[in-house]
C-alpha cells in the first residue's frame, strides 16, 4: 500500500509517501517514495520536494490553503517526482494523519468516519493551536482524493493513555477533571512509542521486558517513563507547555507567575500564556535564539554569558526528570535519546548525562561523539549499568504503519 502521511500545521503541511503492508512492516522492509514540506502556505509559499533516489529540490508556488497543498503534493507525486510506482492519485491507497490530541476519547489509531472527525473536533478546546489544522488536513484529503479514500488518525496523545490516575491527576478539586477533563494527557506520544519499539528491537527483548526513559528532545521537549513497555507517566501535561526547558516554551513554572507578570505588565492571561509558549525557553533565556545549536555556537565563540545559562538551564532541567522518572518507574534497563537535539547533540547529550555517574550512567565519549541521526545506537561504557542509547525518531513510518494497520483491522499493541 502507498500510504500519504500527513503531518498539518497552521502555515505548513510537513508529508511522507511511504510503500508499507503488513509484511513490510514484519519484515520491516517498508520503503520511503518520497518526503517533502510546504511552508508559508496563503501566499507564495516555499516548498521543498525529493523522491526516492534523486536529489532534493526547492521552489516556490502560490499556495492558498490546506487543499492547495495537498493537491499540489499530489500533482507533483504523479508526474515530477518520477515514482514508479505513483502515477495518478488512484494509486494512492490510504492517508495516515498526524493527529494531536485525542483527549480520553482515543487510545489507538482509527480509522477516520464522521463520528471519529467529530470527536476530533470536541478536543479542539484542548488543543486549539492544533487539532484545528489537523482537522483542515483531513477535510482537505476527502476534498481532493474522495471520501471513499481510508484516512487514519494517529494521535500524539494516545500512547500516554496508559497513564495511572496517581500520574495523571492534578491536585486540583476533582470535580474539574469531572467537568472538564482537567489531566496530564501527555504528549510526543507517536516519537516515544518508535524508539521504544527501537530499543526492543536493538535489544532483541520483548515489549513486556521495555523499562526504559525515553528523551525527545527538539524544540519540543519531553521525557517518559516507559514500564513493562507502556506509558507510566510524562513531562508534558494538560497542554504541551509543561515539563522541560524547550525552545520557546518555559515548561515547568509556579502557576502564580500568571497572575503576577499579568499585574506588572497588564497583559490577559492569555497573553500571558502565549508568552510562556513562544517567547520563553531557550530564547527567553538568552535573548538571542531558540536554536541550540547556535546558542552552543554563541557560547564557545563569544562565551555569551546568557547562551550558557540557556544551555545549563536546559540540561539540568533534563538531568533532574531522569532522576524523577527513575524513581517513579522504580528503576530503568536503560535511556533513550530522540528529537533534534537529542539526536545530533553530543556535547548537549554529555552535559545532561555529566554528574549522574552516581546513578549508573557512564557515556563511552567515542561512541557519543560518533553517534547521531544515521548512526543510532549505544553510546554508554559497556560496564555502565543503564545502558544509554541514541535511536532516530520516525514518526512518519509510525504514521504509516498504523494506517495500514487500522486499514487491515489490525489493533497495533501500544
Amino acid at each position: 500500500m502507498n500510504i500519504l502521511v500527513l503531518n498539518c500545521g497552521s502555515s505548513s503541511v510537513k508529508f511522507q509517501i511511504i510503500a508499507t503492508d503488513l509484511d513490510s512492516i514484519a519484515r520491516d522492509a517498508d520503503q520511503r517514495l518520497a518526503r517533502g514540506i510546504i511552508e508559508r502556505i496563503g501566499g507564495e509559499a516555499i516548498v521543498s520536494v525529493q523522491s526516492q533516489g534523486h536529489e532534493k529540490k526547492l521552489t516556490t508556488a502560490p499556495i492558498r490553503d490546506t487543499q492547495g497543498a495537498v493537491e499540489f503534493i499530489l500533482r507533483w507525486a504523479c508526474s515530477d517526482a518520477s515514482i514508479d510506482s505513483i502515477k495518478s492519485v488512484a494509486d494512492i491507497h490510504a492517508v495516515g494523519h498526524r493527529v494531536v490530541h485525542g483527549g480520553e476519547h482515543f487510545t489507538h489509531s482509527v480509522v477516520i468516519d464522521d463520528d471519529v472527525l467529530r470527536a476530533i473536533e470536541d478536543c479542539i478546546e484542548l488543543a486549539p493551536l492544533h487539532n484545528p489544522t489537523n482537522v483542515k488536513g483531513i477535510h482537505a484529503a476527502r476534498s481532493v482524493l474522495g471520501t471513499g479514500l481510508p484516512q487514519v488518525a494517529v494521535f500524539d496523545t494516545a500512547f500516554h493513555q496508559t497513564l495511572p490516575e496517581h500520574a495523571y491527576l492534578y491536585a486540583i478539586p476533582y470535580q474539574f477533571y469531572r467537568r472538564y477533563r482537567i489531566r496530564r494527557y501527555g504528549f510526543h506520544g507517536t516519537s516515544h512509542r518508535y524508539v521504544a519499539y527501537r530499543y526492543r528491537q536493538l535489544r532483541k527483548i520483548s515489549r513486556d521486558e521495555t523499562n526504559i526513559i525515553t528523551l525527545h528532545l527538539g524544540n519540543g521537549c519531553s521525557i517518559a517513563a516507559i514500564r513493562y513497555g507502556d506509558s507510566i507517566d510524562t513531562s508534558m501535561g494538560f497542554t504541551p507547555l509543561e515539563g522541560l526547558v524547550m525552545g520557546t516554551r518555559s515548561g515547568d513554572i509556579d502557576p502564580a507567575i500568571i497572575d503576577f507578570i499579568s499585574v506588572k505588565e497588564g497583559l490577559s492571561a492569555h497573553e500571558v500564556e502565549t508568552l510562556l509558549n513562544k517567547q520563553s525557553g531557550l530564547l527567553g533565556i538568552s535573548g538571542l535564539t531558540h536554536d541550540m545549536r547556535e546558542l552552543l555556537a554563541e557560547e564557545h565563540e563569544n562565551s555569551d554569558r546568557r547562551s550558557h545559562l540557556a544551555v545549563e538551564i536546559f540540561c539540568y532541567r533534563v538531568r533532574k526528570y531522569i532522576g524523577a522518572f527513575l524513581a517513579a518507574a522504580r528503576g530503568a534497563e536503560g535511556i533513550v535519546f530522540t528529537g533534534g537535539i537529542g539526536e545530533n547533540s553530543a556535547e548537549i547529550r554529555s552535559r545532561i548525562c555529566k554528574g549522574l555517574e552516581w546513578m549508573g550512567i557512564e557515556l563511552d565519549v567515542q561512541r557519543n561523539d560518533s553517534a547521531g541521526a544515521d548512526t543510532s545506537g549505544l553510546i554508554s561504557t559497556d560496564s555502565s549499568r543503564l545502558a544509554t542509547y541514541v535511536i532516530a525518531t520516525d514518526e512518519e513510518l509510525l504514521i504509516a504503519r498504523d494506517t495500514v494497520r487500522a486499514v487491515e483491522g489490525v489493533r497495533a499493541r501500544y
